[in-house]
């Protein structure tokens, strides 16, 4: 799956200074709107989401997947894209475990398609060192050596 990110250019190693994760879920978004996958609308819906039912997106400590519902009128294509942040975005300030650095943002036109990222994702997740091993970098260079020594 890291070949698929790659392949599809779908990684951002984002420069900017970014410290409220409202401004980091667009920053997430930046490659999938480029790409016309999804528009504004998609991106206003993961805020909204995320203000009303807390950062459900940090998945685990480092790592957010923000994302919406399955039947958003934003989405046109189904695509997970990649991005890192200079820095960890702290999304709860009480709760140090929901900071995120890597950025892994789905959008998909269906339910099925939608499992199926969420699927896709989880495992690639569970590679063991892996997710230390994306932290540790910093350019697109960095990223196709993990991409190398893990063969995804």
């Amino acid at each position: 799956m890291l070949k698929y990110f790659f392949d599809n250019e779908l990684i951002n190693y984002s420069e900017k200074e970014i410290t409220d994760w409202r401004e980091a879920i667009a920053e997430s978004c930046h490659l999938l709107l480029d790409k016309k996958i999804i528009n504004q609308t998609y991106v206003d819906e993961i805020i909204r989401c995320v203000e009303d039912h807390g950062p459900y997106i940090v998945i685990v400590p480092g790592v957010a997947m923000p994302h919406s519902s399955e039947d958003s009128e934003g989405v046109f294509g189904t695509a997970i894209s990649f991005t890192k942040m200079k820095k960890p975005i702290q999304f709860d300030s009480k709760d140090e475990e929901k900071a995120a650095i890597l950025f892994f943002t789905l959008a998909a036109k269906n339910a099925e398609e939608h499992m199926e990222n969420i699927q896709n994702l989880s495992e690639l997740l569970m590679t063991e060192g892996l997710i230390e091993r994306l932290v540790a970098t910093n350019s697109i260079e960095d990223y196709q050596t993990v991409m190398q020594e893990y063969n995804l």
